[in-house]
C-alpha cells in the first residue's frame, strides 16, 4: 500500500469537514500550485486623517500626558507606521514624511546639551510647536465629533414626502377650533338679541326637526355660512335650537365645519362619502 495514500484516508468514526466551498464544491484537499501572497492576509485596523490625528492617536494609546511627550517613543512607533503607508499606500505618505521629518529635528534637538544657564521650563523648548499644534487639532477634532453627533438631514433625519393621488382632490382646510366656532355663535347671539321680541306663546322647538331642516338647506353640497343658518327672527331659543342641531350633526359625521384661514368666516358643507 501506498503510505501517502493512506495518509489522506479519513480514520474511520471521524467525519472530515471540507476546507472551503468552490462554486459549491467541497474542496477537502489544498491545491499543489496554490499561492498566497505574502500581503494577502495584512489588515490595517486603523485610519488616520492626517499625521497630527496619528500623533494624537499614539500619545493616547501610551496614555503620555500631551504637554511630557516622550519623543523617542513616539517618533519609534510613527515610523513604524509611516513605513507600512509606504509600502502600502505610497502616495498618502508625503505629509507623513514631512511630520517624521519634524519628529526628528526635535528629537535631534533634545539630545544637544542645554545650557547652565536654561531650565526645564525654558521657551526654547523643541517640543513647544509641536504641543501647540496637537493641542489645537484635539480641540478642533472635538468639536467635529460634537457636531457630528447632531442630526443631519439625509443621514439622520429625513424630509417626509407624499405625493397626492390625485391632483384635482380637495385642498386640506385647517380644522375648526371649538373656540371658533362658540366665537362664531357668540356673534350671531348679539344679533338675535336686536330680533328679540316679547310672545305671549312660542312653539316647542325640536332638536330633530331642525336637524333635518338643517340637511334639507346643505341637501346640495354647496358650502353655506354659518350664520345663515340660523332664523334670527325665532330669537335666543331658536338659535340655541339650531346651534344644538349643528352640533349634532357634526358628531354624526353628517356635516362638516370649514375655515380657510384662523379667524376667517366659517363654512358649513354636508358630508359624502367621498370625504367620510
Amino acid at each position: 500500500m501506498n503510505p501517502s495514500i493512506a495518509t489522506d484516508q479519513p480514520e474511520q468514526g471521524v467525519e472530515q469537514l471540507p476546507l472551503a466551498l468552490i462554486y459549491g464544491e467541497a474542496l477537502s484537499t489544498l491545491p499543489v500550485d496554490l499561492y498566497i501572497p505574502p500581503d494577502a492576509l495584512e489588515v490595517i485596523l486603523e485610519a488616520f486623517e492626517g499625521p497630527l490625528d496619528l500623533l494624537l492617536y499614539l500619545i493616547r494609546k501610551e496614555n503620555i500626558d500631551i504637554l511630557d511627550i516622550q519623543v523617542a517613543q513616539i517618533t519609534q512607533q510613527y515610523m513604524a507606521y509611516v513605513e507600512l503607508m509606504k509600502a502600502v499606500r505610497l502616495e498618502l505618505a508625503a505629509e507623513y514624511l514631512v511630520m517624521a521629518a519634524m519628529l526628528a529635528e526635535i528629537k535631534s534637538r533634545m539630545l544637544l546639551p542645554r545650557s547652565k544657564h536654561s531650565s526645564a521650563d525654558d521657551e526654547d523648548d523643541p517640543r513647544a510647536e509641536l504641543i501647540r499644534r496637537l493641542q489645537e487639532y484635539e480641540r478642533f477634532k472635538a468639536v467635529a465629533e460634537d457636531l457630528d453627533e447632531i442630526p443631519r438631514m439625509g443621514r439622520d433625519v429625513f424630509a417626509a414626502q407624499a405625493v397626492a393621488p390625485d391632483a384635482r382632490a380637495r385642498r386640506l382646510m385647517p380644522d375648526v377650533a371649538l373656540e371658533e366656532v362658540l366665537l362664531a355663535m357668540s356673534a350671531v347671539l348679539r344679533r338675535a338679541d336686536m330680533f328679540e321680541s316679547h310672545q305671549i306663546s312660542r312653539e316647542t322647538l325640536s332638536t330633530r326637526e331642525r336637524m333635518s331642516m338643517v340637511l334639507e338647506a346643505l341637501r346640495d353640497g354647496a358650502f353655506v355660512p354659518f350664520a345663515r343658518l340660523f332664523t334670527l327672527e325665532e330669537g335666543r331659543l331658536g338659535v340655541v335650537v339650531t346651534f344644538m342641531a349643528i352640533l349634532e350633526l357634526v358628531k354624526e359625521s353628517l356635516i362638516e365645519l370649514v375655515q380657510n384661514e384662523p379667524y376667517s368666516e366659517i363654512h358649513v358643507r354636508a358630508r359624502t362619502h367621498e370625504y367620510t
